[in-house]
């Protein structure tokens, strides 16, 4: 078996782990979310994954249904009105992203990569950008460890190809390690403006 399907065969028996671990806490999170505004518990989005394909990213719901077709749309101010109450406390720890261990179960993600993105910036990439799908996009990666939204898009990019270049399974760990602190945080949630991009 090669070094890197062991690698993926690993992560998704990890995810699979974390999945049964933290099932108390998903539960009450979609409980919470249920009560606290109307819709579904899980946000449903198409996002870019490795070599270019598409998957669906799942993530807890943290806005209003339909709020990316209102407001800033895919923009999301730090004050945003279209946040739920459940859904600040969410972002704020990065919870809304847990349901992605199912993406990493399912093959589409790994547990540390580039964050997916959408179709519409991969379509901006440059040919050194598009480095960032020769790999699983990730739950966790080294820009969000490295600042996240308080950098610029040049910025994470750049992490992201660093990434690539250097990958192995020391830096995961050391990524991994660095993910708890960086969620309880809280910081680069939103950009040094107060405003996300594409984080609906």
């Amino acid at each position: 078996m090669s070094q890197q399907r062991t690698k993926d065969l690993l992560e998704r028996m990890t995810a699979c782990l974390l999945l049964v671990g933290l099932s108390p806490i998903l539960g009450c999170i979609a409980v919470a979310i249920r009560l606290d505004s109307t819709g579904p518990v899980l946000y449903r989005q198409r996002r870019v994954g490795l070599n270019g394909s598409l998957f669906t990213l799942l993530k807890f719901r943290t806005m209003m249904v339909g709020a990316d077709r209102i407001g800033l749309r895919w923009e999301v101010s730090r004050d945003d009105a279209r946040i739920t109450a459940v859904g600040r406390v969410l972002r704020r720890l990065s919870l809304d992203e847990l349901p992605q261990l199912v993406n990493v179960v399912r093959g589409e993600m790994a547990l540390v990569g580039p964050r997916p993105a959408l179709a519409h910036q991969v379509a901006r990439y440059t040919p050194r950008q598009r480095l960032r799908l020769s790999v699983k996009p990730g739950l966790t990666g080294l820009a969000q460890v490295m600042g996240r939204n308080n950098l610029s898009w040049d910025e994470r990019i750049e992490l992201d190809i660093l990434y690539v270049e250097h990958q192995s399974c020391w830096l995961d760990v050391k990524i991994l390690s660095r993910t708890p602190m960086a969620m309880l945080r809280g910081s680069g949630i939103y950009g040094r403006d107060g405003v996300v991009r594409e984080k609906v």
